[in-house]
């Protein structure tokens, strides 16, 4: 004998009994439980982020000194009277640096809309 598959039942969490409404902004001006795992998540985002630009800038200026070691004639090539792995070294890890710094700052700024816009909700 099978029983009938009982009717699927959409559940929203404002419609639970007993349900405690989220205030987000008075939760964060409050510092309660719910604020601080808001706060806590927006840092570790904001955190993983600095973390991932940090491992770009520092693969990216390793590679460097690691593929003049591993192809020794590109050390001795000069540009302009300039040796090449002091150009590239002096010169080229400048705006490496601005264009990380400015990925970051858009991102970390996204992720504060998102956060300001989770929070408003």
């Amino acid at each position: 004998m099978t029983r009938p598959r009982p009717r699927r039942e959409r559940v929203v969490l404002s419609a639970r009994a007993g349900a405690r409404p989220v205030r987000t902004r008075v939760e964060l001006t409050e510092s309660t439980a719910v604020g601080d795992v808001l706060v806590r998540g927006l840092m570790t985002t904001q955190r993983r982020l600095a973390l991932r630009m940090a491992a770009l800038v520092l693969a990216c200026v390793l590679v460097l000194p690691a593929a003049f070691v591993l192809v020794p004639g590109l050390a001795g090539v000069t540009v302009g009277g300039v040796l090449l792995p002091w150009l590239l070294l002096a010169g080229a890890v400048y705006p490496l640096l601005l264009g990380v710094g400015w990925l970051y700052l858009r991102q970390a700024e996204r992720n504060e809309q998102r956060f300001s816009e989770l929070v408003d909700d």
